[in-house]
């Protein structure tokens, strides 16, 4: 399976490159029912069979109370990985756009979400969090705070929460999303929709578009925005080991 290979691949650099991994870990995935919480939960269940750091895995889905959310095949997917997991009943929808009924609700939604997982890691005994942030993401954020704040930078590929006592770590960064995409695809991923009515009308949906726009006209310019981040040491990012280059990135959907 050449989709696994080149997904671990990415995977087992990052986590070298940036020590996120050690003897002994107990790491949450937040699941969200995405391909790329289910991409990075697939390929570090698969790298505890030859990492040299034992670790062990606790998936998390923090449910948001939208109404038809169903984690079932999500429970099944994890019970063939032999990876326990955790759902987690919140009201945050209800919360957001019922009782706030929030204008702009991703800040807020954002902040819950990620106090509740948090919440849920430590009370499973984790001392780490994975989020399945990669490539791209990496890019857009940079893009983002860029032009609506003004300033040059973006989430860290490790981030230690003094407050949690609990290390975030994100080992999908080398992995564009093409490369998510087509492993999902592959494999057959038990990916779930998006319940949220703010689903695809975000800002980072718009700085996504722009990005692929200004991509086909300047072939390699995310590479060459990531390299900067890298060498600039943007947030805890390094120019260290090997990232997708411009050749390097699949074309395969």
């Amino acid at each position: 399976m050449n989709e696994m290979k080149r997904l671990l691949s990415f995977v087992r650099r990052a986590a070298d490159d940036y020590n996120m991994i050690e003897e002994g870990d107990r790491i949450a995935v937040g699941i969200s029912g995405g391909k790329d919480s289910l991409a990075l939960l697939s390929a570090l269940a698969a790298m505890r069979r030859f990492y040299p750091k034992h670790y062990d895995l606790v998936a998390i889905t923090v449910d948001m109370g939208f109404e038809g959310g169903d984690f079932s095949p999500i429970a099944d997917f994890c019970r063939s990985l032999d990876v326990e997991y955790r759902v987690v009943k919140t009201e945050i929808a209800k919360i957001i756009f019922d009782v706030r009924r929030e204008s702009n609700p991703c800040s807020l939604c954002a902040k819950m979400r990620r106090g509740s997982l948090h919440a849920a890691a430590t009370e499973a005994g984790c001392n780490k969090v994975a989020l399945g942030h990669h490539y791209d993401d990496a890019v857009e954020t940079f893009v983002m705070n860029l032009f609506f704040e003004g300033r040059l930078g973006c989430f860290s590929p490790v981030t230690y929460l003094s407050n949690r006592k609990i290390t975030l770590i994100r080992p999908l960064l080398y992995a564009t999303e093409k490369d998510v995409i087509y492993f999902a695809n592959r494999q057959s991923l038990p990916t779930l929709p998006s319940l949220c009515p703010e689903d695809k009308m975000t800002e980072r949906e718009n700085i996504k578009k722009l990005l692929a726009e200004l991509e086909r006209t300047n072939k390699g310019l995310k590479h060459r925005l990531f390299h900067a981040m890298c060498q600039g040491e943007i947030d805890g990012f390094k120019l260290a080991g090997r990232y997708p280059d411009a050749g390097e990135i699949s074309e395969e959907e």
